[in-house]
């Protein structure tokens, strides 16, 4: 992807019966149709409309039928490559200016390559509907393919690779996993390609492919939101129909995969790689195989939801610290892919032999009633989540255009889950699951130190077809216009006003506020529990302790197990998520309007009656030492969380959130019901109810299911830590070495203010200028104009007690000095030149943009709310938010920026392999800590 930013019964309730709609009614009622009109133009576009008067906003996507199968021979990435090449120059338009018409308007678009397609899709206020058409219809007809954007491209492809394997596991998913799931088919090629093949491309090569792809009648246009459809069918044939069908035909990959005959297996040994995981290969049919609705059942079965059979069996168990099952489904053969992430101490043949059970009891047994429903009632509640957004509307139908060459396969796919039964998954599981044929993965750590890979070799087939590319007679090479000629956009239209819902407040006899925040078109509902006294409430030496107990609040209560809790919600479509942040503890769920009574019964009896039982503590606690282990291999989140405890020292601020395994192993169980009494009670929590529900069913509702909540003890003034403390390395330029990483990820951090300082907006607009967006000043100058890093930004986090500014990036090893003396200049270039007001306008638009879309969804809605309540803010702030924002002026802005983002006092946190930048950084910057991995401890305010 282009940015940061696309790897997926009633029970008894404590002898309460949940009875649910039958599933086909349930389809037929609660999950509205995608309601399209269609039409094909002389040029063979095809074009879909979905109106949606009830948002301010208009989604245009535009997909392309070429995808990573179509690279050509020798040339893999390619179709990725030339998806970052769309957003650069046009004929009428300059590089990056579709972000000045999205983005900066208020808005955002993206783009994604899979292996069958390319899209582009943006979302934008209402208004610029014509312009986006406009845009659109220019780079398909008349993209500038230059050596001016297509080097500098290169090397963002290829730090997005880099990004990708310097994760964990991250080699095993988009690398491995393909390559040996595929014999034939060129879907066994990575998506991403290599450094050499991307090295390997040419400027010709480039106009080849866009000439041969990038075609009208190899295209779907889909437009979503809040248009008229007169002027839409207008705008559509002024921009688009004039363009040119190309007379020759498109080549189609036609190679089928043939079956497999045998089961293959392969062992490799790879650095950063925190602990043991095992991946399983199975070939699907296409995605529009009468089949796939079964085997989408088959893995909700699998691993949607605490009570999914690979959760039992192996999470619970604590063999894994994560098991789930990945579906990639094609327009060929896809691929179902079984994984597991061991837990600690754990070995590969102890959980490879309980996965292999699994599968085989699919396959033996018949699923149960009970699971095939609470199966259903979760992907119907995900229905309607995908429903929600103007985006997701146009998602669902482009998908199946393009995958299925149907517009209504999202609906008959719904259709179809409601006529699974159990046999249907049984005879799925014979059919596709046979062990005989799997291919097999066992991806070990590699010993410390070790920075190479060992064992099986895995690469691409030789037997793999490919084919070249043959460039078209004829191709036009597009000169970008003169500024005398080049047409200009359309101007927007009159703006739609963004309808901000109003909560409304109440308060019940034992204490507990009620907020309800309503909208009302689709029946769904997102109910958050929202305690204070999160991380920042850790007692020193014990971090991690509010993120354990939330995690325990779910795993039983005096009368019901953590299995049936989870059985129980999952049965009702939803699944009780509970969470700890910097602030506050938060339980939280979504299900559709006609099951919220029972599942708030579910989550008031886990507020008030978590039991914490011993062998769950263990279990929890078990968990979070390899969530740690996890973190201390991934260099982006590591350089994160090793600044905070940097800036803040041993302050409340600094201790790791999830805790370490030191800080975990000192936490008893008296700790965690403590932490639980102090943040779990009525007469200091909130419940937020947004979505399809009136503030008086909402306090009938919470009056039924929390009424008899009762705090254990009176309330009592707690001793709160300091936010900050003693942090010796505050201010210094720190390395933690880790050898054998593909990439450095820099973190220049420093505290800033708090959520209710007067200046909180200020420095908002402030850090969006510096590194808020594609279009930030960070990202224009690290990624834009050099090309190293896939993406730079900064974030402004404002607590209770305390705040932070992180401005991060991952690049290339050698590159590290260089982008922290890029982040650097432009920190103090924010605060010693006045800020231009049309620059600053850009940014308000785009915080402004996100905050309304976010509006859209019940989720958004209640994260929204929630987080005031966390950060002590009004509720009602929802509406002055956007108010305030624009309210902020240029010189405001530019106060902020020189009081607390300059770059005075930062701290830098740079990860990566110190023998290729350490010198460097230290001639440029001076003293430079270099700690081993190995010797850095997060306990310790000095990181040892």
């Amino acid at each position: 992807m282009r940015n940061p930013s696309r790897l997926l019964a009633a029970l008894l309730l404590a002898g309460t019966a949940v009875h649910a709609l039958p599933a086909a009614a349930q389809t037929a009622t609660s999950v509205p149709q995608l309601n399209y009109t269609e039409r094909k133009l002389a040029n063979g576009l095809r074009v879909y409309a979905l109106r949606d008067t009830s948002s301010p906003n208009v989604s245009v996507q535009v997909w392309y039928d070429v995808g990573s199968k179509d690279d050509p021979r020798g040339r893999s990435g390619f179709a990725h490559l030339f998806e970052h090449l769309m957003f650069k120059a046009t004929r009428n338009m300059v590089p990056e200016q579709m972000d000045r018409m999205t983005e900066d308007v208020g808005g955002f678009n993206n783009a994604s390559t899979a292996d069958d397609y390319t899209n582009y899709y943006e979302t934008v206020p209402a208004n610029h509907l014509q312009r986006l058409l406009w845009a659109e219809a220019d780079r398909m007809g008349s993209l500038v393919v230059d050596d001016l954007n297509f080097k500098p491209e290169r090397d963002v492809v290829k730090e997005e690779l880099r990004t990708g394997l310097a994760r964990p596991y991250g080699r095993l998913f988009s690398h491995y996993l393909p390559m040996v799931s595929y014999q034939r088919h060129p879907y066994a090629r990575p998506g991403i390609g290599s450094i050499e093949e991307l090295d390997a491309a040419t400027i010709d090569d480039v106009r080849a492919f866009h000439a041969t792809y990038y075609r009208p009648d190899n295209a779907v246009l889909v437009v979503s939101g809040n248009f008229d459809p007169a002027d839409l069918n207008r705008w559509v044939d002024q921009y688009f129909a004039p363009i040119k069908r190309p007379a020759g035909a498109i080549p189609r990959v036609t190679m089928a995969e043939p079956a497999r005959t045998a089961a293959r297996s392969y062992t490799v040994t790879e650095p950063n790689t925190p602990l043991p995981a095992l991946v399983m290969s199975f070939l699907l049919p296409p995605a529009k195989s009468p089949d796939m609705p079964a085997l989408e059942m088959l893995q909700a079965v699998m691993a949607s939801g605490d009570s999914s059979r690979f959760n039992q069996a192996l999470i619970r168990t604590r063999l894994a610290s994560d098991a789930s099952v990945y579906i990639d489904d094609k327009q060929g053969t896809g691929l179902m892919a079984p994984y597991a992430i061991l837990a600690g101490g754990k070995t590969v043949p102890e959980v490879e032999a309980v996965l292999r059970r699994e599968l085989t009891r699919l396959a033996t047994e018949p699923v149960t009633q009970a699971e095939l429903t609470e199966a259903r009632n979760e992907l119907l509640t995900s229905a309607l989540k995908e429903r929600e957004t103007v985006e997701g509307k146009g998602d669902l139908l482009a998908t199946g255009v393009i995958i299925e060459g149907d517009p209504r396969a999202a609906d008959k796919r719904l259709a179809a889950l409601a006529r699974v039964t159990p046999a249907d998954v049984q005879r799925v599981a014979k059919k596709y699951l046979n062990l005989n044929s799997a291919v097999t993965i066992r991806y070990l750590p590699a010993a410390s130190g070790v920075t190479a890979s060992s064992g099986d070799k895995i690469a691409l087939a030789s037997s793999v077809v490919t084919t070249p590319l043959a460039a078209p007679a004829g191709i036009t090479v597009v000169q970008p216009a003169s500024e005398a000629e080049r047409v200009r956009p359309p101007e927007p239209a009159t703006a739609v006003a963004v309808n901000v819902p109003q909560p409304v407040t109440a308060k019940l006899a034992n204490g507990l506020t009620v907020i309800t925040v309503p909208r009302t078109n689709l029946p769904l509902v997102s109910a958050s529990l929202v305690s204070l006294g999160g991380s920042t409430a850790d007692p020193e030496g014990k971090a991690g302790l509010n993120r354990l107990t939330a995690n325990l609040l779910t795993k039983g209560t005096a009368t019901r197990s953590a299995d049936q809790i989870a059985a129980a919600v999952e049965a009702l479509g939803g699944q009780l998520a509970a969470a700890a942040g910097n602030e506050g503890m938060t339980l939280d769920l979504t299900v559709r309007t006609p099951n919220l009574a029972p599942a708030l019964g579910i989550m008031a009896d886990v507020a008030a009656n978590a039991a914490f039982a011993p062998d769950e503590v263990e279990r929890a606690r078990g968990q979070a030492v390899d969530d740690s282990t996890l973190a201390l291999q991934n260099p982006g989140a590591l350089s994160r969380i090793a600044a905070a405890r940097a800036v803040f020292g041993n302050g409340a601020y600094g201790s790791p959130a999830g805790g370490t395994p030191t800080t975990l192993a000192a936490i008893g169980r008296p700790d965690v019901v403590a932490a639980a009494g102090r943040s779990l009670r009525p007469d200091t929590s909130v419940l937020v109810l947004s979505g399809d529900i009136s503030p008086a069913q909402a306090q009938n509702l919470a009056a039924q299911a929390f009424g008899s909540w009762r705090a254990a003890t009176p309330l009592a003034a707690t001793a709160d830590r300091p936010a900050a403390g003693e942090a010796p390395l505050k201010g210094k330029v720190i390395v933690i070495d880790m050898p054998g990483s593909s990439q450095a990820a820099v973190a220049v951090a420093k505290e800033t203010l708090t959520r209710a300082d007067p200046r909180y907006y200020q420095a908002m607009i402030a850090n969006a200028v510096l590194g808020g967006g594609y279009s930030a000043r960070l990202n224009r100058e690290i990624r834009i104009k050099r090309g190293l890093s896939y993406g730079a930004n900064s974030g402004l986090s404002a607590g209770r007690k305390a705040g932070a500014v992180v401005a991060a990036v991952q690049t290339k090893n050698a590159s590290a000095p260089e982008v922290l003396g890029l982040i650097l200049d432009e920190m103090k270039r924010l605060g010693a030149e006045p800020i231009p007001a049309a620059e600053m306008g850009t940014r308000q638009a785009f915080i402004t943009g996100g905050f309304g879309r976010q509006l859209e969804t019940v989720e958004g809605l209640g994260d929204i709310v929630a987080g005031y309540v966390q950060s002590g803010v009004d509720p009602a702030e929802i509406g002055r938010y956007m108010t305030s924002v624009r309210a902020v002026t240029p010189a405001q802005a530019g106060e902020a920026a020189r009081s607390l983002l300059a770059p005075a006092g930062t701290t830098t946190v740079i990860v990566g392999d110190a023998k290729l930048f350490a010198d460097a950084l230290a001639k440029r910057f001076g003293e430079v800590t270099v700690i081993p991995l190995p010797q850095l401890s997060l306990d310790k305010p000095g990181l040892r």
